[in-house]
């Protein structure tokens, strides 16, 4: 089981509460027609989230640990896995968009009855179901990240080109100048020591050896991204990596995602809060592996090792920086802390740690078996749940991947 410190059972129904609360919020602008789209194999109807989050408690706490406890509904589990092979038989991932019923509204009961009974049951569950149930809530964060990134991709895909919610007022200010940081490396120890929660990709704890290097005090901003364009910087294949001069030249790679050039040649990009002028200040997102590498072989720099990265910002308050607190606008901004706007690729591969040991049983599918052909990313976004991060927390996508908030931080040798 995911590791955490024994919570009260008050505390736990009442972040239970909130966090199952808050996804019903960022359901609220969505009609059932919005909440069924799947534009793309790697996103998920909205509606298939919350379903999803609320299949993962029923299963692995109410249906095995709650005496009694029936099903909502026997074809949900069918509908609802994702990728435990150990739960049997599930409906096919590309497919999730073809399910149009349930409904939104038969969902949405569905999450309330499961709520009803696993708040009902908690007082008696024993402290190692409740950590199941901790490991239910960081799921679901996780999952309200995704619905974010996932209606983003299905609402740029309608011409009409509508906003999922108001945005903040636009920015024409520069960024401030870059500074460089100075780490001594040396012998670090990096990943999680075992107090508060932790996914079990994260240990154990152990040494790494790193020689001295600097970080840049911010993110890459979407002003320097268009420097990158103007000096040709998707049309110079010295600047990539091979598969990832394949992927921008069989897919026709031109710009972040999400920006788009309009009629008088200008660019533009879509966002939450509908298609908005660049802002030349605001940290640029939704970057693949292979962009993100571009950039920095362009810039004389490097992309940072996880190791670095965590060894920089251990004594960084994780819960500061732009994430998401409720629903409503999400967008970077900007701030100086390392957790928030945009999630930074590392040049590390999502490996196991020396002695790494998934959790017994099948929630041990839940990142073991993707331990391959990925990239590792720190930090956290604007649209990653406030207190869902930490230093040693270890996001990861495949290279090509960048519907999610992913940006830059430069590193280089000192």
């Amino acid at each position: 089981m995911a590791r955490a410190d024994e919570p009260s059972k008050a505390s736990l129904a009442d972040r239970y509460r909130r966090t199952r609360r808050l996804t019903c919020d960022l359901l609220a602008p969505l009609s059932d027609a919005d909440a069924t789209l799947q534009p793309h194999p790697d996103a998920s109807p909205s509606k298939w989230h919350a379903a999803h989050t609320t299949w993962f408690f029923e299963t692995f706490i109410l249906r095995d640990h709650v005496h009694g406890y029936a099903l909502f509904d026997e074809e949900y589990p069918f509908l609802f896995n994702s990728y435990y092979e150990g739960e049997g038989e599930r409906h096919a991932r590309p497919n999730r968009g073809l399910v149009s019923r349930p409904h939104l509204d038969d969902i949405l009961a569905y999450r309330a009855a499961v709520d009803d009974a696993l708040l009902s049951a908690l007082p008696d569950l024993s402290p190692k179901v409740r950590a199941f149930v901790e490991l239910g809530i960081q799921h679901e964060q996780q999952h309200q990240e995704l619905f974010l990134t996932d209606i983003l991709w299905t609402l740029s895909e309608n011409p009409l080109l509508p906003a999922y919610t108001e945005g903040p007022p636009q920015v024409t200010d520069a960024a401030p100048d870059m500074r460089w940081h100075r780490h001594d490396g040396g012998e670090v120890e990096i990943g999680h020591a075992g107090d508060g929660f932790s996914f079990d990709c994260e240990r154990p704890r152990h040494r790494a050896l790193l020689a001295p290097y600097q970080l840049a005090d911010r993110l890459i901003t979407q002003a320097e991204w268009a420097e990158f364009m103007i000096d040709g910087g998707y049309s110079t294949p010295s600047l990539w990596l091979s598969d990832g001069w394949a992927w921008v030249k069989e897919n026709g790679i031109e710009a972040p995602r999400y920006w788009r050039r309009s009629d008088d040649g200008e660019w533009t990009r879509f966002t939450l809060a509908g298609e908005r002028p660049l802002e030349p200040g605001r940290p640029v997102t939704h970057l693949s592996y292979f962009e993100a590498d571009a950039f920095a072989r362009w810039a004389d720099a490097r992309l940072p090792t996880e190791a670095e990265w965590e060894a920089a910002y251990a004594d960084r308050d994780p819960s500061r920086g732009n994430q998401l607190d409720e629903a409503g606008a999400v967008m970077p901004h900007g701030d100086d802390s390392p957790y928030g706007d945009c999630w930074q690729w590392t040049q590390s591969a999502y490996l196991p740690y020396p002695g790494f040991e998934p959790e017994a049983g099948t929630v041990g599918e839940y990142n073991g078996k993707f331990m391959c052909g990925q990239f590792v990313l720190k930090g956290a976004s604007c649209a990653t749940p406030r207190g869902h991060s930490r230093a040693t927390y270890r996001n990861f996508f495949y290279p090509q991947q960048r519907w999610q908030f992913t940006g830059v931080r430069l590193a280089r040798n000192a």
